[in-house]
């Protein structure tokens, strides 16, 4: 095992055990990132136990989200609190209407509006645009 993976084992291990549950967390509206789920197979979850995308027409790092109007109410952004600071791999962008939303690793997150309940995974790879959110 090399010091990269035995580290990420580690890092993970001290996250399962802060949570005293086989998830790990990540962002909710107004929480830190360190809040937000994770799947065991590794798909981000928002805070209320639906799937999170990425938009493949949205470029990592830009700060800016692709999906606006129409396609924000099919696809609708994780939402950030005006307290919530950025962590990590989690950022904050600003979208055109002057919204918060999460972005991991430089990629604006987002429900998909047909997932209506916990495990759902529906959008994933809809119109070849959309997959699933994962580290």
């Amino acid at each position: 095992m090399n010091i990269k993976t035995l580290t990420a084992a580690l890092a993970t291990a001290a996250l399962l055990a802060a949570c005293g549950t086989t998830k790990t967390t990540a962002p909710a509206a107004g929480a830190k990132p360190s809040t937000l789920t994770q799947a065991a197979d590794g798909t981000l979850i928002g805070p209320d136990g639906r799937t999170l995308y990425v938009f493949a027409k949205d470029v990592a790092g830009s700060g800016k989200s692709t999906c606006v109007d129409a396609c924000a109410a099919n696809w609708p952004p994780l939402g950030v609190a005006a307290t919530a600071v950025p962590l990590g791999d989690y950022t904050i962008i600003t979208r055109a209407d002057g919204s918060k939303q999460w972005a991991f690793k430089g990629m604006p997150l987002y429900y998909y509006a047909k997932d209506t309940k916990s495990g759902d995974r529906l959008g994933d790879g809809v119109g070849g645009n959309w997959k699933i959110a994962k580290p």
